[in-house]
Parts: structure tokens; sequence; C-alpha cells
């Protein structure tokens, strides 16, 4: 597979060289009374030699939130004696700063969706991991929790969640980015299946029937037989063990990604449960239970709290009609029984040790899979923060011992009840954090993290296209903030930096599809050292794509320098070219500065502008006058001063031709948004194909001016594609960007 890297201190990047004739030119690219505050970037718990503190919901009978406890209606005590209070707040997480607008349900269904802002960090409200155990499901439940997923992504995701849909037997691949998209939560949905190779088996429990070779090997009292019994029930034991372990594996995975960000955080753990103890051999019971320990001690340190679901819901553990009775004596059918309710309860206790362990709570015996999601998110609305001074044997430096000290709370109020961490060891998060790694150990943190790392900034950019004779592509856009690197000085006036990068492509099952890994040199001096610092680098990373489907790059960083290591991560979804449906590739934009002959112009939807002014589409080309492109309004980076002339450009696939004409009878509109409302409306213009070869295949664009008052901040432009002559369901396509608009 060819890996295309290139790098340049700027660039002018075309998408479809071949298509839209243009020529790159290189270019350097202690508190009272609860204080209601709103959710800030420090941390929730904390574990040091000077500060104790955690997190803890406080709720009356009726399961409602209590906003307004005092520091004197509550006790804390660690190994059960009382600490002095130091600080108690009250963080309220339910009503975070200008929320983007939730976009209206089209009143057609066929109509072109509302692209979804992106969410600024203080758009936040609620970041939730909802983690599909499949290594665990059975066939059963795995359709039950698709359901309540779908439901979720349709109902329940409201403006400012920030969610994630992640499956414990995906590997890498499939701890999906965080994301507010509703199509990528639903390309997240489509690849949760039944995982036969798991220990989940087809319904909750195999059904009850006679065993003919134990019979066989009662009647023959046959030793060696029984011994053989006894290890194969031996295998199926280790075999479930490794699966639990590897659920737990995944959710350290995740738990470890979200320490990095801010707050109080969620998981969702979706499984048919797990196993702590091994009835037959309680000796063998340490594996998962270590495992659970050492889960639930990350979790707490990152401010992340589990809740578990039961997703076999409410089950009759007596005889069902999928059993057979037919050879059992009546204590044998007891003994299956019994063995099956044993199970199923032994099952449900790993849920609930990780769900009380960490503050939140399990959901289990409950048919209604959605209610449960439900409840989770509503939980999610404020907590408080009470903190307080250990004494100096909780942290027991001089014998080196680590134990356990157990943290309780009592409220004086009646009526009320509460969830919090239920203690913690006794190492310091300082002592707790990881150590420095080698430097492919850096690269595959930040890889994997299903957050992006920011010790160096990266934005990531990928466009689909398509060619003729190679077919689908992927090419990324990687911008490097040059600032973050580190540059030597040398003799002459150069400097140099030194960087590793890893790029990995991964496929719509989490398999690797593409991986590139190298180091570079950068040695510039000059105007082009001062215009790399101000601009960045990019790096451009193209890989051919042969399957459609939902693809990830992730792309990482480590600057050599300081160690400083930067991720980022895009989804992209790739058409199936082959079914011959309107499609449309990636958009690719740049800005200029005007000339003096003006271009369309868009400005903000208000009553003195009631008409905006449509800019171009095939045809209506930037002048060539304007000036040369600004590395910052290129196609990597994508910031535009107000004034600008923002030049855009595509390909659509699979146009139909009128039987009469030979001709396309194709039409295009392009629209601004801005947190999810439209701000701007472009006229529909036809796409004729006029000077094209492959009319199939028609090369379009356009360009508009901003206004010189258009608001500053996030946009997003979307070009939508019309072909009457198509089927009714497939006659409309769309594609958007995201750009931002800077005084």
């Amino acid at each position: 597979m060819k890996k295309r890297p290139s790098l340049a201190l700027a660039l002018v990047f075309s998408l479809f060289t071949s298509a839209l004739s243009q020529n790159p030119k290189p270019a350097p690219s202690p508190q009272t009374p609860p204080q209601q505050q709103e959710q800030d970037d420090n941390d929730v718990v904390r574990i040091t030699t000077n500060l104790v503190q955690v997190d803890a919901v406080i709720t009356d009978k009726n399961g409602k939130l209590v906003t307004d406890l005092r520091p004197e209606e509550i006790e804390i005590l660690e190994d059960g004696r009382p600490q002095k209070i130091a600080n108690f707040s009250f963080v309220s997480t339910d009503s975070a700063a200008s929320q983007p607008a939730s976009p209206p349900a089209p009143a057609d269904k066929l109509a072109p969706p509302v692209p979804p802002a992106r969410l600024r960090p203080d758009q936040v409200r609620r970041t939730v991991a909802l983690v599909v155990d499949d290594l665990g499901l059975s066939f059963e439940s795995t359709a039950y929790v698709r359901q309540a997923l779908k439901k979720f992504v349709d109902q329940q995701l409201q403006p400012g969640d920030l969610v994630a849909i992640i499956r414990t037997a995906g590997g890498v691949g499939a701890l999906q980015q965080f994301t507010s998209d509703k199509r990528q939560l639903y390309a997240a949905i489509e690849r949760v299946r039944w995982n036969p190779q798991g220990r989940g088996g087809v319904g909750a429990f195999a059904p009850i029937q006679a065993d003919p070779m134990a019979q066989m090997r009662e009647q023959n009292a046959n030793q060696e037989e029984n011994d053989s019994r006894s290890e194969g029930t031996d295998i199926d034991q280790f075999r479930e063990e490794l699966f639990a372990v590897g659920t737990l594996g995944a959710l350290n995975y995740v738990v470890r990604g979200m320490r990095e960000l801010p707050g109080r955080k969620s998981i969702l753990l979706m499984s048919d449960g797990i196993k702590i103890f091994n009835r037959d051999d309680p000796t063998r019971s340490s594996r998962v239970l270590d495992n659970l320990r050492r889960l639930t001690d990350l979790a707490n340190r990152a401010s992340v709290v589990i809740y578990t679901m039961d997703a076999r819901g409410l089950q009759t553990l007596g005889l069902t009609a999928a059993d057979s009775t037919s050879g059992l004596t009546g204590d044998e059918l007891e003994s299956q029984l019994e063995d099956r309710r044993s199970d199923f309860f032994e099952s449900q206790n790993g849920l609930n040790y990780l769900a009380r362990q960490t503050g939140g709570f399990p959901i289990r015996n409950s048919n209604d899979l959605s209610a449960g999601i439900k409840r989770v998110l509503e939980d999610q609305k404020g907590y408080y923060l009470i903190g307080y001074r250990p004494e100096e044997s909780t942290f027991d430096t001089a014998t080196g011992r680590r134990k356990f000290h157990k943290i309780t709370l009592k409220l004086k109020r009646p009526g009320l009840s509460h969830r919090t961490r239920t203690g913690f060891y006794g190492i310091t998060d300082q002592e707790a954090a990881p150590r420095p790694r080698t430097r492919a150990q850096q690269l595959t943190n930040a890889l994997t993290s299903p957050f992006g790392s920011g010790g160096v900034k990266l934005r990531l950019t990928s466009l689909y296209g398509n060619d003729p004779k190679a077919g689908g592509f992927v090419r990324s856009l990687i911008h490097i903030e040059a600032r973050d690197l580190t540059f030597t000085d040398e003799p002459d006036g150069w400097h140099k930096a030194v960087f590793d990068v890893l790029a990995v492509t991964f496929g719509d099952n989490g398999t690797v599809l593409d991986e590139m890994s190298r180091t570079h040199t950068v040695r510039a001096r000059g105007g082009a050292y001062q215009r790399a610092l101000e601009h960045g680098l990019v790096y451009v990373l193209t890989v051919p794509i042969k399957k459609p489907g939902a693809y990830q790059l992730r792309a990482a960083l480590r600057d050599a320098g300081s160690e400083r290591v930067g991720s980022a991560s895009q989804f992209i979804e790739v058409p199936n070219i082959g079914k011959n449906r309107l499609t449309l590739s990636g958009i690719i934009i740049s800005g200029r500065d005007p000339s003096p002959k003006p271009a369309a112009t868009a400005v903000n939807k208000a009553p003195a502008s009631p008409e905006p002014i449509a800019p171009g589409a095939q045809g209506e080309k930037a002048e060539e006058e304007t000036s040369e492109l600004d590395p910052q309004a290129g196609a990597a980076v994508r910031k535009f001063r107000r004034g600008m002339v923002m030049s855009y450009a595509y390909v659509v696939y699979n146009v139909m031709l009128d039987k009469a004409t030979g001709r396309p009878q194709t039409q295009a509109q392009m629209r601004l948004f801005r947190d999810g409302k439209e701000v701007f409306t472009g006229r529909v213009v036809p796409l004729d194909g006029s000077g094209q070869l492959d009319l199939k295949r028609l090369t379009a664009g356009g360009a508009l001016q901003i206004g010189t008052e258009m608001t500053p901040g996030e946009y997003i432009l979307q070009v939508i594609v019309t072909d009457p002559l198509a089927k009714e369901k497939y006659r409309t396509t769309t594609q958007w960007i995201d750009f931002e608009i800077v005084k």
C-alpha cells in the first residue's frame, strides 16, 4: 500500500488536481454553604498529602437531585474516623453557557440534514462513553442494545452532549472519537454485532437438557472420563475469565483516555455480566477481582463514574420453553436450575461492584434499556465536591504499605440518600501518575487514546475522493503548530526541529487498514523559518480506500526535543460509488484577499438583509486578480478574515444524463451554518457540465466574499447537490466542512 506523505512550510493544496486545474505552490504553511458554580477545569477527585477530595450525588426520597445542602449537614469519615471538611461546593452541569441550538427535525424525510455544530469546550454539558461489551453480550442482548442505542441517538441526545460508542472487542480502532455528530454515532451502532467468539451465547443462558455423556460417565463410573469433564469445565471457566479481563482491559483504556478531560466524566457499561468469584475453586477468583480493583482505583482518580447495565433485562430463571426435561431426574433438573440461578446472580456481582465502587449505580432486571440510559443521563445534572485534610498515616511512606482507606458519608438531613466513591489506596495522584515512556509508547498511547493529546497542537482534515482509474482514496492534511516544536540553532542562521509521526487508518471493523511511522527533520532559516512559526507546517497523507464504510484516521506526533506529544483523529464516511448513486467528494476551501472587482457576499441573516446574495457555483470562480493565498486560510487551517473571498470546490459522482439531450440536469446550492443555525443560503444554480469531458463526474465549486459584519466564530459550509433524473430516494446528496471567521 503506497503512502505519500510530503512536508512543506506552506501549501496550496489541490484535492483533485486533474479536475480543478490548479497548480500547487510551495509556501510555509474553604468554602461556606454551597456555592453553585459552573463546571470548570479543576480536578474533581484529588488524592494528595494535603487534600483528599471526592464527588457525591445527593438525592431526596424521590430520586431528585438536592442542590442546597450545607456543610454542617454532612459528615465525611475516613476508615470510620470523622474528618474536618475543608472544601464544600455544588457543581452544576445542567446549565452550560451558550448551548448550541438543537437543529429542528426536517418536515421532509428526504430533505438534506442540518450539519452538526462542533462543540466548543464551554458548550460541553455531558461527556459520556457508552461501552458495549460485545465480548460478553449474547445474541439476544446485542439486538436489544442496538435498539436502545438507536433510540438514544434519535430521542435522547441533547445539544452539548459529547458521546462515544465503544466496543470492548473492537481493539484500538473501536475507541471512536467523542462526538456530537449523529452520523458517527449511527455508524458506531452499525458496528455493534454479536461476537460468536465471546463469552455470550445465543440467549441469556443455555437451555437445560440432558447430557448423555454425563449419564454414561455416571453409569460407567469412569474416573478418567470424569477427569476429562473436569478439564473441559476448567477450560471453559478459564476462557470466561480471560474474556472478562478483556472487558475490564477495554474499560481501563477508556478511563485512561477520559482522565485527560476536565470535570466529572461518565461511562455506561452495557454487558451480560461479569463474574467475580469461581464457585468451584475460590482460589482462582483473584484474576478478575484484581483487575476490578485496579480499574475502580483508576476510575476514581480520573474522576470517572461508571454505571453498569445488565442487558439481559428481567429474566425468568425457572423453566422456559427452550428447556428440555426429557431424560432428567428431579434432582438433576433442580441442580441445573440452581446452577442457572447462581450463575445469573453471580454475573451481576461484577457489574454491581464496578458501579458502586465508583459512585455510579447498576441498572438490572429491567427490559427497558432506553429508560436505563435516560436515568444515567439525568444523573449528570450536578454533584458536590467534598474535601478534607488527610492525616499523615493515610500515606504511609515509611513502611511502603498501601492500605485501602474507606470513605463514608453521613447525612444529617432526614430523607436523603447519597452515592460517592467508596475509598482509595494510600497512593498520591503524583505517585500514581504514569511514568515517562519510550518514544514508541508515547506515540502509541497518544494514538490509542479516545481523546486528542494537546502537547503539540494538531489539526486533522480528511477528505474523500475517487479517481476513475485508481479508485477511492482519503487525503488527509495534518496541520502542525510549529511553535510547539523545539527548534535548535545551527550555524549560518539555520534552525532545526526533529519530530516523529505515526498515522494509522482504521477500517469499519476496527482493523488497521494503513499505517505510517516516520521521523522527520525540518531545517529552515530567515523568512521561511518565521513563516513556519507563524503559519505552521502541513503534513499530507494519501491512503487508498478499496471498500465503502466508516473509517478513522488517527495521527500522533512527538517532538524529539521536548518529548511533547500531540494527536488528532477524524471519522470519515466513504460512500459506495459502485452503487451508481449520487455522491459528493470532500469539499476543499481556501481564502484570498479580494480584488477591486467584488465577488458574491455573505452576511448574517437579519431584517436588513432578507435576501442575501448567493455565491457562485460552477463557472463562477474567485477572481484571478485576488492576492496570493493566505496560509491560515488554506485547506488545512481554514481561518478566514472578514472581507476575504472564500473559494470552494468539489466533485459530483454518478450524475444521471438526460436521454434526450445527453446532458445532466444537476443543481447545487450552498448554505452556511453557525451553532446549528442557518445564517446564509445561496441560490440554486445548474451544473450542466459545460466544457467538461466526463459528464458523470462533474467538477464544481464557487466563491463568496465574507461580509465585513459577519460575527467571528466557527461556521460550517454545506453543499447540497440534487439530480432530478435520479430516483427520488437518491436524488439529493450533501457534504460539509467547517471553517472559522476571525477578526
